[in-house]
């Protein structure tokens, strides 16, 4: 049924409506799905599943429409019987109030039985299993976006040295470095909790950070709400004394973040959580008897995983560190089948794929793989390539130098690579101790965002092409946008020569044309039949080009 014989049928309904008739599903407390004033059938409470907590309580959708009941006897001719169902009576039977609402009724059940795609669905229901799970569609935003901001901050941002596992490699490990930076810098007996107070954030501003993540071009953010450290950055009421709220800050800080990013952006905000904690003591002894017992999970992460879905409401959950515990251990599948099914975010939640041992790469939304995972070539499965501007920290880190920084022309080019190959990039900065942005990640974000300026088309909302890069030309990757058709040649290397050869796209004459993103004119160019094309590219000075670090060639009407 199309849209609009099905809205002309609801209109006839509401028609009944108007001369006093009940609509056939009315007097009900269930409502169809996805409409106003959607409301629950009952409460019920979606468990996490035997080892998890209860989630909260859920809306649940109809899996199949409350078949209609009679409306109540109202003054008329009444329903016709056997004895009279033909001739003049039964027409006046039916044009009566009863009669029209017993047509409706037929005619809805009509429709319910061919199953129609004109009317309203049932959501589907998922079941706590990867099967069923895996089969959910990834929301369409999250390939649409391409584009992400990852965000690494917590109590590791404090002695910001080395890494953000700082703890980790100075206690467990003993590494050198962290050992000796230790003995120079701070008194015996300092504890890694100690630096808890140390993590002020008086410099954070939230709408400063949106402005410059708009800035960016980023369509979605991620930050880390917990890392492996077990601090949170909201006031959990599972981590009692070890949070921003109680702890440093005295903030809520994830409630900040993603307030400014919905009032100042059109940035969908996610938040990063660590599954595992690496010295609390239930995990700890989990692991020791072999993950057969789960006090960790139950009493800790499955309830902050509930806690942040419920108060913050993200779009993106970014789970990390399983602790080389399996997903049954984690109950994974029991809450990640009350978030698709029951949550407030069940139908634009996207996730990764991280929810224990042997899930990565092979269960969940959208696949990680690796950190900095880049394949170079076209992936049956959506996939992220997660990467951080510092080479060597995920956190921010005073010992960094200038080269340890990617320069803006190697991100540009793990963006277009990325996206050329069906991926999203999510690119990482560290903020410090105090709340800033540091400004050579900032400077990095706005040149990425002054490209994307530009070059956006090629970007957000393509698909991967028929081929990914140039055959001829290195350092030429396609991209293909769907809503008007064009292939985009994305290049890295402005030729000297001014003459660009393309082996990819075969040219057709008299009806493709060239034209380079930013420039008014369209170029001229020499079709080589199954060979590709030849462009002559404008002569411009520098101060001429459209932009830097990498270029656009739009091609309309090519094979």
């Amino acid at each position: 049924m199309s849209a609009e014989a099905s809205a002309s049928y609801f209109n006839f309904l509401k028609s009944l409506k108007s001369r006093g008739q009940s609509s056939p599903w009315s007097g009900g407390a269930a409502r169809w799905s996805g409409s106003d004033g959607e409301e629950p059938l009952g409460d019920r409470r979606a468990g996490g599943g035997e080892k998890g907590p209860r989630g909260p309580p859920a809306r649940l959708p109809l899996l199949s429409p409350s078949l209609p009941q009679p409306s109540p006897p109202q003054p008329g001719p009444a329903w016709p019987s056997s004895a009279a169902n033909s001739g003049p009576a039964a027409a006046a039977a039916m044009s009566g109030p009863g009669g029209r609402a017993a047509l409706a009724l037929l005619l809805l059940l009509l429709l319910l039985l061919l199953g129609l795609p004109g009317l309203p669905q049932a959501r589907p229901r998922y079941e706590p299993t990867w099967g069923s799970l895996d089969a959910r569609p990834l929301p369409a935003w999250f390939d649409e976006a391409k584009f992400g901001v990852f965000i690494h901050w917590g109590v590791f941002s404090v002695p910001s040295f080395g890494s953000e596992w700082f703890w980790w490699y100075w206690q467990k490990e003993k590494r050198e470095p962290y050992v000796k930076f230790m003995d120079a810098n701070y008194p015996p007996g300092f504890s890694y909790e100690d630096f808890g107070p140390l993590f002020t954030a008086e410099f954070f501003d939230p709408n400063q950070w949106a402005d410059i993540l708009k800035a960016s071009g980023a369509k979605y953010v991620v930050l880390t709400s917990k890392h492996h450290e077990g601090f949170t950055l909201w006031g959990s009421k599972y981590s009692w004394n070890w949070n921003a709220v109680d702890v440093g800050p005295k903030r809520d800080l994830v409630a900040e973040l993603a307030t400014s990013v919905r009032n100042r952006t059109d940035l969908h905000f996610g938040l990063y959580h660590s599954l595992f904690e690496w010295f609390n003591p239930l995990f700890l002894e989990d692991a020791t008897n072999a993950f057969n017992t789960s006090k960790f999970p139950t009493s800790k992460s499955l309830p902050e995983l509930y806690e942040i879905v419920t108060k913050y409401q993200p779009e993106i959950i970014w789970s990390d560190g399983d602790g080389n515990a399996p997903d049954t251990y984690w109950n994974s599948t029991s809450f990640l089948a009350w978030l698709y099914n029951d949550s407030p975010v069940r139908d634009t939640v996207v996730t990764n794929d991280r929810w224990g041992a042997g899930s990565i790469c092979a269960h969940g939304g959208f696949y990680t793989c690796s950190d900095r995972y880049n394949p170079g070539r076209l992936l049956p499965h959506k996939w992220e390539n997660c990467m951080t501007i510092d080479r060597g920290s995920w956190g921010y880190r005073r010992d960094a130098r200038l080269r340890d920084y990617l320069p803006i022309e190697d991100l540009v080019k793990q963006l277009v690579e990325t996206v050329s190959c069906g991926g999203n990039l999510l690119m990482n900065i560290g903020p410090t101790h105090d709340g800033r942005i540091a400004v050579v990640f900032e400077e990095r974000l706005r040149q990425v965002g002054s490209w994307l300026e530009v070059n956006g088309e090629a970007i957000y909302g393509t698909k991967p092409w028929r081929a990914q890069n140039d055959t001829v030309t290195p350092g030429v990757w396609y991209t293909f946008t769907p809503k008007d058709g064009k292939v985009n040649a994305i290049f890295l290397n402005w030729p000297v020569s001014g003459i660009l050869e393309l082996g990819e796209p075969q040219a057709k004459p008299g009806e493709t044309q060239v034209k380079l993103a930013g420039y008014r004119e369209l170029l001229k160019w020499v079709a080589l039949g199954e060979k590709g094309m030849v462009i002559a590219l404008p002569q411009l000075t520098p101060q001429q080009m459209p932009c830097q670090w990498g270029w656009t060639l739009q091609l309309t009407d090519v094979d």
